[in-house]
Order: C-alpha cells, then sequence, then structure tokens
C-alpha cells in the first residue's frame, strides 16, 4: 500500500517534461502543472513561431502567459518530503542537478544554497541553516550550480560589493585594489535598486500585455463586425437579386404576352387581307374567262350585244393593298403619319429656353434656373415631348447650322438626374439617339454606330411603335434612309432633343403640312 501511495504521489506530483519531482511548480491556466524551468524552456523554443501550448493538453496561449510559482504546491510538495522516511530515487541528483555538498557516498538533490557558506544542502543537511543561531545571518537561495561565479578569482574572496563605474561585483579586497575611488555600494543595495528598477520593467511590460489584450479584444470585436457586415451583405445581395430575377421574369412575361399578342393582331389583319385578295382573284379570273369567252364568239350580233355589258365586267374591284413600312419612299408618304410634337417644360434642363409654343429650344448657359421639379434634366441639357406617341408617327427637327443636337425617342422611365449613363440619351437601355454634328452617329444602350449619310439640317423620325420600327432620314430634295432599327418597345416612347454647343444654337420640331 505505501508502495502504491509512493507511485500515486510521485505520478501526481511530477513534471511531464523531466518526468522528476515538480521544482518550483507553476500552474498554467489550464490547470496542469510543470517546474517552471521546464515550461520556460519549452515556451523558449516556441518564441519563433509566437504560439505557446500546454505539453499535455495542447491548449493555445497568447501572449505568452506570465510564470508565477505556485507557493502552496511547493509547499504540499516539501511537505511531502519531509514525510519521508528514506529519499526516493527522483530525490537523488542526477546529471545537471545541484547536488548536496556535504553528502557522501551517493549526494541528494540540493534544496537550498547558502552565499555565506558557498555551499548546496539537501533537506536534511539543511537543517542547522534552520535551528542553529550560528547560522541564523547565512543567505539562502534556491539552489545553484553557480556559487563559485560569487567568489572572486582573484582575491578567492566571496563578492558582496558592486562596482558601479566598471558595472560589476568585486570583492573588498578589490575595492581597495584597482577599483579604488570607484563609485561602490554594497550588492544588497544596488540588487534593491536595481529590483526597483526590475519592478518597474515588469510594470512596464505587464501594462503592455494588458494594452495589448486589449487591442487583441479589439481585433476579435471587429473580425465578428466584419463577419457580421459580410452575412448581411451576403443576404440584402440574395433578397435584391432575388428580388431582380423575379422581376426580369415577369418582364419576361410580359413582353412575350405583348408579342405574342401583336402576333395574333397582325396575323388575324393578314389573314383578313389575304382573304380579300383572294376573293379579288376569285372575281378577277370569272371575269377574265368571260372576257376569253366573248373574243371568241363568231356571231357579231351576239359579241356586241354582250360587248355592252363590258364596263361591267371591268369596273375595278381592287382590294387595298398592305400597308407595309418599305412602301414609304417619298416625304409625302411619311406626311400622311405627321405628328404635332410639343415639349414639356418641366423636362428642360436649365440651359434650354422654350419658344415657339414649346417646338423650339435655344441653349443658353445664363439663363435663370427653372424651379425644381422631379421630371427636369439636371445634369444635361435635354428635354422630351409632353405627349407620348403611339401608333405611326413621323416627324422633323431642324437644327441651326453649327449645332450640335440629337434626335431621340425615350421611355418616360429614363433617369433625370445622378449617374450620367443613366440619364444621358443613347448611354443606356431606355432611349434611342441620332446625334447630327459634321457627321451622324447613332447610340443606343452606350453602344454608337458612325453613320454615312448627305449632310442636311433637317432629320426626320419615323415611328411604327407596335411594329417596333424605328427609323431616321435626311430630309433635303429626297428621303434618305440613315439608319433603321428594329425592336420590341415595352413602355410608351417620347421625342426628345438634346442641344450642345455655343450660346444661340438652336433645335425645333418642324411644323408639317
Amino acid at each position: 500500500m505505501a508502495q502504491q501511495r509512493n507511485e500515486a504521489y510521485e505520478v501526481k506530483f511530477c513534471c511531464s517534461i523531466c518526468l522528476d519531482l515538480l521544482k518550483d511548480p507553476v500552474t498554467i491556466s489550464c490547470g496542469h502543472n510543470y517546474c517552471m524551468s521546464c515550461i520556460k524552456a519549452h515556451w523558449d523554443e516556441a518564441d519563433q513561431k509566437n504560439i505557446y501550448t500546454c505539453p499535455q493538453c495542447r491548449q493555445t496561449f497568447y501572449p505568452r502567459p506570465v510564470l508565477v510559482k505556485n507557493t502552496m504546491l511547493a509547499e504540499l510538495i516539501e511537505e511531502r518530503r519531509k514525510t519521508e522516511a528514506a529519499p526516493a530515487d527522483h530525490c537523488y541528483a542526477r546529471p545537471g542537478d545541484v547536488a548536496c555538498d556535504v553528502c557522501t557516498g551517493r549526494k541528494l538533490k540540493a534544496f537550498k544554497s547558502c552565499l555565506v557558506c558557498l555551499a548546496s544542502y539537501c533537506e536534511q543537511h539543511l537543517q542547522p541553516h534552520y535551528e542553529s543561531p550560528t547560522f541564523k545571518k547565512h543567505k539562502l537561495t534556491e539552489a545553484s550550480l553557480k556559487l563559485q561565479e560569487n567568489i572572486c578569482s582573484r582575491h578567492d574572496e566571496v563578492m558582496k560589493i558592486f562596482c558601479r563605474t566598471d558595472q560589476q561585483c568585486i570583492c573588498y579586497l578589490c575595492s581597495m585594489d584597482e577599483h579604488k575611488g570607484h563609485d561602490t555600494v554594497s550588492a544588497a543595495a544596488e540588487r534593491t535598486e536595481k529590483q526597483k528598477e526590475l519592478g518597474e520593467s515588469q510594470q512596464k511590460i505587464q501594462q503592455r500585455i494588458q494594452d495589448r489584450e486589449k487591442d487583441v479584444k479589439v481585433l476579435q470585436q471587429e473580425m465578428k463586425d466584419i463577419d457580421s457586415s459580410a452575412d448581411k451583405a451576403v443576404e440584402d445581395s440574395e433578397k435584391i437579386f432575388t428580388e431582380l430575377i423575379r422581376l426580369i421574369e415577369k418582364r419576361s412575361s410580359d413582353v412575350k404576352q405583348h408579342i405574342r399578342s401583336r402576333q395574333e393582331t397582325e396575323v388575324s389583319r393578314v389573314k383578313k387581307l389575304q382573304e380579300k385578295l383572294d376573293q379579288e382573284i376569285a372575281e378577277l379570273k370569272r371575269k377574265d374567262a368571260e372576257l376569253e369567252q366573248l373574243s371568241r364568239t363568231e356571231d357579231h350580233i351576239q359579241f356586241f350585244h354582250s360587248y355592252l355589258s363590258l364596263s361591267k365586267l371591268t369596273e375595278s374591284t381592287e382590294s387595298p393593298r398592305p400597308n407595309i413600312d418599305s412602301e414609304l419612299t417619298t416625304r409625302a408618304d411619311f406626311l400622311q403619319y405627321s405628328r404635332k410634337i410639343t415639349l414639356d417644360p418641366n423636362t428642360a434642363n436649365n440651359f434650354l429656353v422654350l419658344s415657339e409654343g414649346n417646338r423650339k429650344i435655344t441653349f443658353n448657359t445664363k439663363n435663370p434656373p427653372y424651379s425644381q421639379h422631379p421630371d427636369r434634366f439636371t445634369r444635361i441639357s435635354q428635354v422630351l415631348s409632353k405627349d407620348d406617341l403611339t401608333g405611326r408617327c413621323y416627324w422633323e427637327v431642324e437644327r441651326s447650322r453649327k449645332a450640335g443636337v440629337a434626335v431621340v425617342v425615350a421611355y418616360k422611365s429614363i433617369a433625370r438626374s445622378g449617374d450620367l449613363n443613366a440619364c444621358v440619351f443613347g448611354f443606356n437601355e431606355k432611349s434611342w439617339n441620332l446625334h447630327c454634328d459634321n457627321s451622324y452617329t447613332f447610340r443606343h444602350d452606350n453602344h454608337s454606330i458612325s453613320i454615312s449619310g448627305p449632310k442636311s439640317s433637317r432629320v426626320g423620325v419615323y415611328l411604327d411603335h407596335s411594329a417596333g420600327i424605328l427609323s431616321f432620314y435626311s430630309v433635303s430634295q429626297r428621303m434618305t434612309l440613315l439608319h433603321r432599327v428594329q425592336t420590341t418597345f415595352t413602355e410608351p416612347l417620347y421625342a426628345g432633343l438634346f442641344l450642345g454647343g455655343s450660346n444661340g444654337d438652336t433645335a425645333e420640331f418642324c411644323k408639317l403640312k
């Protein structure tokens, strides 16, 4: 039983690094105990990685913990030592241990070293220092292999004096010899001074530790905030994109429905025209057969009787031909769809002055600002019409000789301020822009096409909203097609103008007869 208790005692109070009885025991925050020198050496090796772990449970610490001797555990081990009748094997000195200078034969580990005797003692041989008045003033320290370093190599005396001039420990003979006249104090006095400085340094280090720990907490909170912000951003973006997908799918469905509805209407119209044409062809074939039969009649009298009804046979039964856009060739063809365009003053930029019944704009940077209105273009000198354009429409724009003008159709939902690409005609999917200057450029959704064509101060625009046709023409003695767009318009369209250049430049929607 005693042996079992001893084995349990050894396991419980032994260091898991050196496997010896705990010496200067320290308890780290995970609860495991080590010799102070063993755990220090273990963590010294980890300084380069800046990661400190418990050798048993592998718990990680940051920063490096400050080690403090576990006084209660040390006293418990000391009391246990005293109760042992004979020293255990681990109590004997091993290579590298401080051995008792008094023990003969197999030496026990030294428990304390005496700075006066300059010797080290095991617990048993140390007892006179505790019990005898002779040793009462002796200075005991932790067992040390470096006691000889306390002896002056020159005079073989204990070094109890500190030379501040040379910053080294000396003996009393040195103070009267080579260090004579130097600033010297007792080693104890210098130790008190240095201990004070050491305490201040330790306080600074501990304060820095606390500051760094606070910094770590701030960084940990910052990481939590970053994670939280990122999670929220992802959640919000998912909601936005989900809603965008829903809107796109709905718009796609609406466009498909609009196209199919338009398809049914146009197919029905074409079928009706085809039926009329088929009826006309059949009637014409019937009349042709009657005329052929009349031409073969040999009876002259019968021929003349039948010829009297010839006018009825040749009366026109021609049905109106389908109205196809490609058949619009002359200006007169387009004028049958002419539309009066009036500009909306609430959309006009501050640099544009409206006149001629809101049909004409003049560029003027000194124009007094208009009142604020949500429909007004605030960043670019452009304007939209008051009424939307439906069915087939045609209009013409006349510009002053050197003016740079953009003739435009756009959705009313185009932006009026903010990002330029969102509100400038032709730089977004909500507008179609033919820019007229020294040359022609067509722009839609920020894609541009250079166009060649005869120079003219007048541009004609033909729009068939339901058919998705938009054409621009140079108007002079004849109509010249500049550019044609075939698309699907999903919103009502409005005519527009952009005017940029010098004060006094003009653009005007023409009165068409």
